[in-house]
């Protein structure tokens, strides 16, 4: 939609003055401050006029081009689009590419044929009958497959255009959806996936996450952010949910007598987190109680929406407008739209969060339900066929409640296991081709999609992760978990920053001319009591010199290392100057 020209603008703001004076409708229009006014000349624009000259104080002009495109067409409205594509078996075109994205539907052309379609598994907790209905989907209308990503939510792909409309409506008939799940949405809503069974808990955060995700498919204005925003709840469990890279996090702490407020449990807010641009979520000084998280949460999101960078792409996350406003000032905008006080109280005066235990998304481990046990399955770097769906939906149903979860760790959990079948899981699990050891390298590798499957990927990471996990089983026994995160962008949805070993994809020239895949290795990240970005080893290697480089460093790492020193630990004691000396020139001198 163009912009009022001058000429209009003083036509409507004359004609409104005329109506007044002439005792018509009264008058109700908005002040620069935000504020509702009768008076036309008090007023930078009038509520009821249809035209759009300003979103939210930004001229229509200085808009970044995706914003230009949520405003011409809103991508939550497109239905009858979604129905004629499907008819004519046309994928779309143009900027209905961006707006599909909202609809969870992404034209992932050339690199593959069809829609990849991104679901919505709200808490990351999902039922037996609802996996077997995805592994139904994905052989009806896509490739036979899903993957598990690193918001505990799945993709099926290679959906042809003609299914557009059935894939959809398959997600709503087995309680699913894919609403919002891209564009400048509310992304899947993370939250610790041992919630309910963890036996260290502080909090059982599963009606947290439920609750979240509801309010934002019922609340319209929150489509149409100025980017993507991520939303985490952390129970406190052993298990991880990376809260820490969230925009907002919400933390489970108890507050003890004597530390200055009413005791009991609360949730902390962290803002601001985005790895990919090497920030992790800081503590606001607030907090608040379990019952009030999802109304902070809707006052945090609703400041972002309306003083989030709507011009520049490169600068609209929270962690920019963070940046040029300060915490302080940031909730104090939140505070202004609370109908109750945020509770203020250093972090310092909470009892410490249980640590995370590393690895415990992977094999055994004892509930809080007396006789009852979790398994994380290994899922080589997220992907199984719709027989291995099947497959461990029959399991949690058959030996356990029927639940299953989803981690960041694209892994899958199965709760509520009986001792006495521990035996027989174990053997199923061998029977579909999956496992559960801790210690394995394979347990630790991370991975997006890569170039097989995202036109934004410069390599290819599934197959190369694979391979790599593969090459250091063989050469380096460990004797302690280890994760290698693999992304295939500087986007790094597979968070390369915060892992043991992190490896970005770039593509690299050698001296004779030709472009092969490559990686830029960093090293020494962590999370949650880890926290840490990694520090870059080596710029630009071709992948084929990663697997024997990564094995010597781990080789090395076990030989050097003092005691039962973790990788993180080891090499965060030294600086990155000694460590390319300790890694990178013995390397070379064999």
């Amino acid at each position: 939609m163009q912009p009022f020209s001058e000429e209009q603008k003083q036509y409507l703001q004359g004609f409104m003055a005329g109506v007044v004076q002439r005792g018509g409708l009264p008058f109700a229009g908005q002040t620069p401050d935000g504020r509702i006014t009768h008076a036309p000349e008090a007023a930078e624009r009038d509520l009821a006029d249809p035209g759009i000259d300003q979103l939210y104080g930004t001229p229509v002009e200085e808009l970044s081009k995706q914003e230009r495109i949520k405003l011409e067409k809103n991508p939550h409205a497109m239905w009858d689009d979604v129905l004629a594509h499907a008819a004519a078996g046309t994928m779309p075109e143009g900027d209905d590419i961006f707006r599909y994205k909202a609809l969870g539907l992404f034209n992932v052309a050339p690199v593959q044929d069809g829609f990849m379609l991104r679901c919505r598994i709200p808490g990351c907790m999902l039922r037996a009958d609802q996996l077997r209905g995805l592994a139904d989907l994905a052989d009806a209308y896509g490739a036979g497959y899903g993957d598990v990503t690193t918001r505990g939510n799945i993709q099926l792909r290679e959906i042809k255009p003609r299914h557009a409309a059935d894939v959809l409506i398959g997600l709503y008939d087995i309680g699913l959806t894919s609403k919002g799940a891209g564009a400048d949405n509310l992304r899947n809503i993370t939250a610790s996936p041992t919630a309910g069974f963890d036996p260290q808990e502080v909090f059982d955060v599963r009606p947290l996450a439920r609750a979240m995700h509801h309010y934002i498919l019922h609340s319209p204005d929150l489509y149409g952010l100025p980017r993507k925003f991520n939303i985490a709840f952390d129970g406190g469990g052993r298990v991880s949910v990376a809260a820490d890279t969230n925009d907002l996090g919400f933390m489970a702490v108890r507050v003890d007598e004597g530390a200055g407020v009413e005791p009991g449990v609360y949730f902390r807010i962290e803002l601001g987190g985005v790895t990919g641009h090497g920030a992790f979520a800081h503590d606001t000084g607030f907090m608040v109680r379990p019952e009030q998280c999802v109304a902070a949460a809707a006052a945090v999101v609703r400041v972002y929406l309306e003083h989030g960078d709507r011009t520049n792409r490169k600068k609209a996350r929270l962690k920019y407008l963070l940046e040029a406003w300060g915490t302080d000032r940031f909730m104090a905008e939140v505070q202004n739209r609370l109908a109750f006080e945020l509770t203020a109280l250093p972090r310092a005066r909470c009892a410490p969060r249980p640590p995370v235990v590393r690895h415990s998304h992977i094999g055994f481990h004892p509930q809080k339900q007396a006789g009852r046990y979790y398994v994380g399955v290994v899922v080589p770097v997220g992907r199984m066929t719709s027989a291995q769906m099947r497959g461990l939906a029959d399991i949690a149903a058959r030996y356990g409640s029927g639940d299953l979860r989803l981690t960041i760790f694209q892994n899958v959990l199965i709760p509520d296991l009986s001792e006495a079948d521990v035996e027989a899981v174990q053997d199923a699990l061998r029977d579909l081709g999956f496992h559960y050891e801790t210690e394995d390298v394979r347990s630790g590798l991370v991975a997006c999609t890569g170039a097989a499957g995202c036109p934004y990927a410069n390599t290819h990471t599934k197959e190369h992760a694979l391979t790599l996990g593969e090459y250091l089983a063989a050469q380096v026994p460990m004797d302690q978990p280890i994760n290698i995160h693999f992304t295939g962008c500087p986007n790094s949805c597979a968070q390369h920053y915060c892992g043991d070993i992190g490896l970005l994809g770039v593509p690299v020239k050698r001296e004779d001319g030709t472009r092969v895949d490559g990686c830029t290795i960093v090293l020494g990240g962590g999370m949650d009591q880890d926290q840490g970005l990694a520090r870059e080893l080596v710029r630009s290697l071709p992948f084929d010199e990663v697997p024997p480089l990564l094995a010597h460093v781990l080789k090395t790492y076990l030989r050097e290392r003092t005691g039962q020193e973790s990788f993180t630990a080891f090499t965060r004691r030294h600086d990155t100057d000694t460590l390319r000396s300790l890694f990178l020139d013995s390397f070379q001198a064999i």
